[in-house]
C-alpha cells in the first residue's frame, strides 16, 4: 500500500513509455507504443557500453541483440541471467528481469532461448475521485526461440519468435471498457558478419528487424489497439588484439523505431482512431519518413586484460525532440572458468536531459559456459 498510489502509477507508465517533457518551445516527435520493455537493455555487458549490441561479439545473451550472431558463439553452450532495477529512487519492487541461453548442435547451427519478465511491483488503483478500485501487479513478459546459422565462415543469419504478454490492469473498467491482457507475437531477423582474422583483429558488422508483429490490443474495441516496438538497428565493431592479454573492441550502433509518429491533436478522437488503424506493414515504412531524427546512436567500448577481466564504457543519444534521453554507462566484467559477472552503471549526461528510470542505478548479470571452461578461454566464447 502506498498513500501517493495514483502519482507513482503515473510516473510508472510514462518511464516504462520513456516519455518525458522537454522545452516547452520545442515540438515534440516522441513515437510511443506498447510493451516498450522489449527496447530496455537486457544484459549488463550491452548496458555497460552505452547499449551497444548489434553486432559485438556473441555471447549467452546474443539473442537479444541480433539472432544472426549466435552461430558464432565458440563454447557448445551457454546461461545468462540478468536484474535490472527500475526507478530505484522511487520503488523498490520494481524490476526487469532476463534470461537466456543457446546450444550449438554442431560448427554451423544453434538455438536460442529467452525471457525477459517486467514487474511493476504492486499498485493501488484509484479512480479520478481517489477511492480506492483495488490492488494489481501488473506485469509484462516475452519469450523468444530463435535459430541462427552460419551460411558461410564470415556470414550468419537468424531468426526468432517472440510471445508477448501484457498484463497491466486487467479486469479494471474505464469509460465503458473492461481493460483485459494484451497479448502479441512477433519475429525477429537478424545478420551478422565477421571480418576478424585469426589474431581478432578487424571489423564486425550487424543489422536486425527485431519485434515485427501484430499490433496489442487491452480490450475488445477493435479500434484500440498499439503498436509494439519493432525496430531497425545497425551496428559495427573495430576490433584490435594487441598481443595475447590485452584486446579492445570500439563499435556503434544505431537503433530506429518502425512505428510511425503521431501527428495529431491528442485530445481529438477522429485523429487517434486514424492513427491506430494504420496497417502494421505500411507503418514499418512511413516510419522512414521522419529518419535521421527519430535514430538513436549508441557509441561503446570495451577492453579485455588476459581474457579475464573487462572495462566498458558508452555513451547513448536520443534527440531532445524525440525525448532527450542521454547518458553515459561504464561497465566491469570478470570471468573465471565456467563462471561470469558483467556489473554497468547509468548516468545522466546533463542537467537539461531526460531522467532515465536506471539513472544511478547498478545492474548485473550472472553467466555460465557450458563447455565446463574446456579449451581455450576467448571473450567470444565466454561472454565477454
Amino acid at each position: 500500500m502506498r498513500s501517493t498510489a495514483l502519482k507513482l502509477t503515473a510516473v510508472l507508465f510514462l518511464s516504462c513509455s520513456l516519455v518525458a517533457a522537454v522545452n516547452a518551445q520545442e515540438k515534440l516527435k516522441v513515437v510511443t507504443s506498447a510493451v516498450p520493455f522489449l527496447r530496455i537493455s537486457p544484459d549488463a555487458r550491452a548496458g555497460g557500453m552505452g547499449d551497444l549490441g548489434v553486432a559485438t561479439s556473441p555471447d549467452a545473451s546474443a539473442g537479444f541483440w541480433n539472432i544472426g550472431k549466435v552461430s558464432f558463439n565458440e563454447s557448445k553452450g551457454g546461461i545468462a541471467a540478468t536484474y535490472t532495477p527500475w526507478l530505484k529512487n522511487l520503488v523498490n519492487d520494481v524490476y526487469l528481469a532476463s534470461l537466456s541461453g543457446y546450444y550449438k548442435w554442431d560448427e554451423l547451427q544453434a538455438i536460442n532461448v529467452g525471457l525477459r519478465y517486467f514487474s511493476l511491483g504492486n499498485i493501488q488503483f484509484t479512480d479520478q475521485n481517489g477511492n480506492i478500485n483495488g490492488n494489481g501487479k501488473p506485469r509484462e513478459f516475452g519469450i523468444d526461440v530463435g535459430y541462427s546459422r552460419k551460411l558461410t565462415d564470415k556470414f550468419g543469419l537468424g531468426v526468432a519468435l517472440r510471445y508477448i504478454n501484457s498484463d497491466l490492469a486487467s479486469g479494471a473498467v474505464s469509460g465503458g471498457n473492461t481493460y483485459k491482457v494484451g497479448s502479441s507475437v512477433a519475429g525477429d531477423i537478424g545478420v551478422y558478419y565477421n571480418g576478424k582474422d585469426e589474431a581478432g583483429n578487424g571489423f564486425t558488422l550487424g543489422g536486425t528487424l527485431t519485434n515485427l508483429g501484430a499490433k496489442i490490443s487491452y480490450t475488445d474495441n477493435a479500434d484500440q489497439k498499439d503498436f509494439i516496438p519493432a525496430n531497425f538497428g545497425l551496428g559495427f565493431t573495430w576490433n584490435k588484439s594487441f598481443d595475447e592479454q590485452n584486446k579492445i573492441t570500439l563499435g556503434m550502433d544505431v537503433n530506429k523505431l518502425l512505428v510511425p509518429t503521431f501527428t495529431g491533436d491528442a485530445s481529438d478522437p477522429q485523429a487517434l482512431e486514424a492513427y491506430r488503424r494504420k496497417g502494421v506493414p505500411g507503418s514499418w515504412f512511413s516510419s522512414f519518413s521522419d529518419f535521421p531524427g527519430q535514430a538513436n546512436v549508441s557509441l561503446g567500448a570495451e577492453y579485455w586484460y588476459n581474457n579475464q577481466f573487462a572495462f566498458r564504457a558508452g555513451y547513448f543519444f536520443e534527440d531532445k525532440t524525440r525525448g532527450n534521453r542521454r547518458y553515459f554507462t561504464a561497465g566491469l566484467g570478470l570471468k573465471y572458468n565456467i563462471f561470469g559477472l558483467n556489473f554497468s552503471y547509468l548516468a545522466p549526461s546533463g542537467s537539461g536531459v531526460t531522467q532515465n528510470p536506471l539513472s544511478n542505478t547498478l545492474r548485473f548479470s550472472v553467466l555460465f559456459d557450458l563447455d565446463g571452461g574446456s579449451g581455450e578461454s576467448t571473450p567470444e566464447s565466454t561472454n565477454e
